[in-house]
């Protein structure tokens, strides 16, 4: 039912990162119902970075997430307006309210495996994988609590093609904010990693 990526990893040599953490109002239009978030963004475009390297970084690390849904191949134009993290939360809520997005996941919990090589995601007994992200291809990473008052966060990625001509959404549930915010830290630490490596 899931289509499996059969993508090679490569690395980034052009690209640096950048995580930020701030306090964001997020009008999430559910039925006229607020919600106050903490954004958890990691910008892969950014021209700065942290010089932090980590000596484990051949290692993975792993977490419990559930798989909410996708929105594929989305055109450059589309690809444009959604530049900052309030645009693909934005983008996200409107998908939900549209059907094209369910608001609650699956019962099945799959691993998160991120490492200098991406993003992978697998059945919880590893067998499968449901999705490979390369990390030259993630544009950016989002966290944000899912507005559903059961403490639940959603992490959207952004990622592109081969070629940048199309973009795609992935949104993951966490169980917390802050388990979604340490995936952000290691995805950062992972493209930081990488740039190091390359410049020495």
């Amino acid at each position: 039912m899931f289509r499996k990526a059969k993508k090679r990893h490569s690395s980034s040599s052009s690209q640096s990162s950048e995580i930020s953490t701030k306090s964001k109002s997020v009008d999430s239009s559910l039925g006229g119902l607020s919600r106050s978030s903490t954004v958890a963004s990691l910008d892969t475009d950014s021209t700065k970075s942290s010089g932090q390297s980590n000596s484990n970084s051949d290692t993975c690390a792993e977490f419990r997430v559930k798989y909410v849904g996708a929105i594929e191949n989305l055109k450059l134009d589309q690809s444009k307006s959604l530049e900052g993290p309030l645009d693909l939360i934005n983008y996200i809520d409107v998908a939900q309210q549209d059907g094209k997005l369910p608001f609650v996941p699956a019962e099945e919990e799959f691993i998160m495996g991120v490492s200098k090589y991406g993003i992978k995601v697998s059945t919880s007994d590893q067998y499968d994988v449901l999705h490979r992200h390369a990390l030259y291809l993630i544009v950016r990473m989002v966290c944000y609590d899912d507005g559903l008052g059961a403490g639940k966060s959603l992490l959207a990625l952004k990622t592109t093609d081969a070629s940048y001509e199309e973009c795609s959404l992935w949104v993951y549930q966490c169980n917390s904010l802050e388990q979604a915010q340490a995936i952000c830290k290691v995805l950062s630490t992972a493209f930081d990693s990488v740039l190091t490596s390359e410049k020495s």
